[in-house]
């Protein structure tokens, strides 16, 4: 008798069960479990759900240890080799557990309550359709219900394409339908009822005759009313004379209404030419290969993508396309529809559950070449996949911010390998690690440093907000910011004015002389605290008193910084009541589809101002925007982050790349209080390279990445003290057992230190070589899972934020 083990890793998130565990397969279900399967099995004295993660010959654990699986769950399997490869390097790479990453490679349907229908598609035996479908064409599926022989013969026909299951999630996924008519394949008694008809009912002859040449098809209604004139009338009398039947046929949801016209290739300038060619030759000689296309705003990036794609696609391969969040696809996916058509599903976490849930069968089906999405579209079930393409690859939005913290371009670029394949970084500001690593040779360099069509990048001039306030009372709008506001509405041309709202920090700044308190130690914008009136560093812990006078020119104008869109909007309106302004923010965008909506009616020129927040400042291509106005600057510079300058600058370069993309120069104003900070300066001069060798500099005094790799440990506790203490234990212990080089910083409270009614702290560590923490940090996790109470701990390696 053959017998077969599988290894199982059980729905049972904890670091005890963290591991596959071995299950006896029983012998009726040897040729129908597959990996990547999900099965109910016993554990402890419960049924739970797992993955099937291996399967092998032979176990040395006693016989009276291994229990047999129960049931299958699926037909056909939900994760295939690959993601099951990734799924195991990314649970070390995270410190998750292996089910958690599991479940967040697949949509949210298969972790609800769902009913299965099983459907006849082909010819079945009659034993079949009378014992098991019980005559009918299509029967609730309940693995429960049946035999291990009958579930054996239903396995059989799945993979026969004889029957085809289909899934219905409660309250959720519902497979949505639409009506439509089954033909009669009875020919004699068609033509008995052709022959009876009167002469006057010439609709239900003109229906008699299609169906006579259509026997026995399923045709929706929608498409026969197309093809044939005839009314709702005459159908449900055909119904009743048993000419036809009515039937429910499935609908797959499109998450992209919008028609999208065709377009053409464009010419590619020189430039674009070299990385197209050095690109496909990457992929034609089938190796694995990183490229950083640096392009500046507006030079034609996505069109290299889309001719690369187009290569790869003729050769019958599979594409993957990420952007950096859901308000960039709409905009993407008219780009890639337009090359593709239908052959482009989209994936995202703004889609509803039945939507996703559509769009990843398409997937998994192999009916789409082409996936476009945010974040978690890097897990699509796509197989044959011959280019991955990350646009603005400097994102933070690729890094997933709660448990399974995984950065979505470090997936792209395992998958990139695991197929072998180039995957394409795309970015007018490369990260500086990613930069660094092209300068390294690991990744390739290909730089685009011409706009496409001609376009010339626009001027940049950087306003001083302390002469302004200096002259009259507080305001958002600069004189300068004013006069070219009421031109470009004069001369019926559009502006993007962007304010600078990235984290929730607060600092101070003085309003004179720009200066912002610094911690000494870590050279960091320290965070106010109005509680305790101090301002703290996050990193190292230092505090001080909120200072009353200047240290740097002796002004008492020294004060907290901030300011919203709604007080933004409402002096707009009260200098120009004429100008039609949309306002983009997070409340404003809440809606589903709102966001798309209000660039759209942007794009159709039915609004003369959009102001919003970094949202969009980002992937826009308006020909009639030709002025960019930045009303605070410093506020990203301000936040406690060794990251603050490098994203002020990508922040500030991207804005101001909105401008001047057609025909029409482009004007860019930034104001500021601080003109002379170099990420301001370099910004102005759209210099990417002055600006990455400062950087460069800066990082590698502060001993901070890409010289470093950093790992953050965060803990929250109910109890401020508990979390303190629990945190100076977690500090010890590491100072203990750590090599001497590894830099231990903290703990110290979070920049927000309390939310929902937790306190976080945090311990930040610095090192050299990549993994040289992992099995310390793997033990501290396991520690921390058998810790009483209530402390959580968790680790996020290279961190984005540190807020």
């Amino acid at each position: 008798m053959t017998k077969q083990y599988a290894q199982i890793i059980v729905d049972v998130p904890t670091m005890q069960t963290d591991q596959p565990y071995t299950y006896a397969v029983p012998e009726n279900m040897i040729d129908s479990l597959l990996l990547g399967m999900r099965v109910t099995v016993p554990f402890g004295r419960r049924n739970v759900m797992g993955f099937v993660v291996g399967l092998i010959a032979s176990t040395d654990l006693p016989e009276e240890q291994v229990r047999p699986i129960q049931q299958i769950l699926d037909l056909t399997p939900v994760l295939n080799t690959e993601l099951l490869n990734l799924s195991d390097y990314l649970a070390s790479e995270t410190f998750a557990f292996r089910i958690t990453i599991l479940q967040t490679m697949l949509p949210n349907v298969f972790k609800a309550n769902y009913e299965r229908t099983l459907r006849i598609i082909d010819e079945v035996d009659d034993d079949v359709r009378d014992r098991l479908f019980k005559g009918l064409d299509e029967i609730a599926f309940k693995t429960g219900d049946f035999t291990e022989p009958d579930m054996a013969t239903l396995l059989k026909l799945r993979r026969q394409h004889k029957i085809d299951v289909e899934v219905a999630v409660h309250d959720k996924a519902k497979i949505k339908t639409q009506l439509a008519y089954q033909f009669s394949d009875d020919v004699e008694f068609l033509e008995d009822e052709l022959r009876g008809l009167r002469s006057s009912a010439k609709k239900q002859e003109t229906l008699l005759q299609f169906i006579l040449s259509h026997l026995a098809e399923t045709w929706v209604k929608k498409d026969l009313q197309d093809v044939i004139d005839i009314s709702d009338a005459v159908l449900n009398q055909a119904a009743t004379k048993k000419w036809l039947m009515k039937t429910k046929v499935e609908l797959l949801r499109d998450p992209f209404h919008a028609e999208v016209k065709q377009t053409a290739l464009l010419e590619l300038n020189a430039q674009q030419q070299e990385a197209y060619e050095r690109i496909s030759g990457t992929f034609d000689a089938q190796r694995f290969q990183p490229f950083l296309l640096e392009g500046i705003t507006g030079s034609g990036k996505t069109e290299v993508y889309l001719q690369v794609a187009q290569h790869v696609f003729e050769q019958g391969k599979t594409v993957l396309f990420l952007v950096p969040e859901i308000a960039l696809t709409p905009q993407m996916v008219r780009r890639v529809k337009g090359r593709f058509g239908a052959q482009t599903a989209v994936l995202h976490s703004g889609l509803s559950d039945g939507e996703r849930y559509d769009e990843w069968r398409r997937i998994e089906r192999g009916d789409v070449k082409i996936v476009v999405g945010a974040r978690s579209a890097v897990f699509a079930p796509l197989t044959n996949i011959g280019l991955i393409i990350v646009d603005e690859e400097h994102e933070t939005t690729y890094k997933q911010s709660d448990n399974p913290r995984y950065d979505a371009r470090n997936i792209a670029l395992w998958r990139g390998q695991y197929y072998q394949i180039p995957v394409i970084l795309g970015s007018a500001t490369p990260s500086l690690e990613s930069r660094a690593r092209a300068q390294r040779g690991v990744y390739e360099l290909l730089t685009l440093t011409q706009r496409a069509g001609g376009a010339k990048l626009p001027s940049v001039n950087v306003i001083d907000m302390k002469e302004t306030l200096s002259r009259g009372p507080e305001t958002n709008f600069s004189e300068e910011l004013r006069i070219k506001l009421a031109d470009r509405l004069a001369k019926d041309e559009q502006s993007v004015l962007m304010l600078n709202r990235r984290g929730f920090s607060s600092f101070v700044m003085c309003r004179d002389c720009g200066y912002v308190p610094c911690d000494p130690n870590c050279n960091l914008a320290m965070t106010l605290h109005m509680d305790t009136h101090t301002l703290k560093c996050h990193y190292c812990g230092h505090e001080e008193k909120i200072p009353t006078i200047c240290a740097q020119c002796g002004s008492k104008r020294i004060r907290y910084y901030g300011t919203g869109t709604e007080k933004v909007e409402a002096e707009l309106q009260e200098l120009f009541p004429d100008a039609r302004v949309i306002r983009m923010d997070q409340d404003t965008t809440r809606k589903k589809g709102s966001m798309d909506k209000m660039l759209q009616k942007f794009g159709n020129h039915e609004a003369d101002i959009l102001l919003g927040t970094q949202m969009i400042a980002k992937g826009l291509d308006f020909p009639d925007v030709t002025l960019v106005g930045v009303l605070n600057a410093d506020t990203s510079l301000g936040l406690p982050d060794f990251h603050a300058s490098e994203r002020t600058f990508q922040l500030l370069t991207q804005v101001s790349g909105r401008a001047g993309r057609a025909k029409k120069p482009g004007e860019v104003l930034v104001q500021t209080f601080n003109p002379q900070h170099y990420a301001i300066t370099y910004a102005q001069n759209h210099d990417y390279e002055g600006f990455y060798r400062q950087e460069m500099a800066v990082r590698h005094a502060g001993n901070y990445a890409p010289y470093y790799y950093t790992v953050q440990i965060q803990a929250s506790h109910s109890d401020e003290n508990q979390a303190a203490i629990q945190m100076l234990k977690v500090a010890r212990w590491l100072r203990l057992h750590a090599k001497k080089d590894v830099i231990i910083l903290g703990p110290s409270p979070k920049p927000i230190a309390k939310m929902r009614k937790r306190y976080y702290f945090q311990i930040i560590l610095k090192f050299k070589k990549r993994n040289e923490m992992d099995t310390l940090l793997q033990e501290l996790q396991n520690r921390a899972q058998k810790a009483k109470g209530d402390l959580q701990l968790s680790i996020d390696r290279d961190p984005v934020s540190f807020m």
